[in-house]
C-alpha cells in the first residue's frame, strides 16, 4: 500500500489497511491530482484533459530480459571483471 501513495512507510499494519476508505483511493486517481493541482477547473476539465492526451501518467516499464544482461555486463566491465583477460 506504500508503493500506492496510500499509506505512509510506517503505516503497514493490518489495521491502517482496514481504515482505508473509498475516499483514499479516489484522492489517487489522476483526474483529481490534475484538479487539486490547480491545472483544471473541474474534474470533469482534468478528465478531458487527461482523455485529449494534454496530460499523460508517467508509465515506468520494466526493464527487459536483454537490457538487464547488458546493464550487469556493463557493470562487471566497469569493475575490471570483464572475464576476457589474457594473463602471461
Amino acid at each position: 500500500m506504500f508503493r500506492y501513495g496510500l499509506l505512509e512507510e510506517g503505516q503497514n499494519k493490518l489495521d491502517y489497511v482496514l481504515a482505508l476508505t473509498v475516499e483514499n483511493f479516489l484522492e489517487r486517481r489522476l483526474q483529481t491530482q490534475v484538479f487539486k493541482s490547480g491545472m483544471a477547473k473541474s474534474i470533469h476539465h482534468a478528465r478531458v484533459l487527461i482523455r485529449q492526451r494534454h496530460i499523460r501518467p508517467l508509465v515506468v516499464a520494466a526493464q527487459g530480459r536483454v537490457k538487464r544482461k547488458n546493464q550487469r555486463a556493463a557493470a562487471k566491465k566497469a569493475a575490471g571483471d570483464d572475464g576476457d583477460e589474457d594473463e602471461d
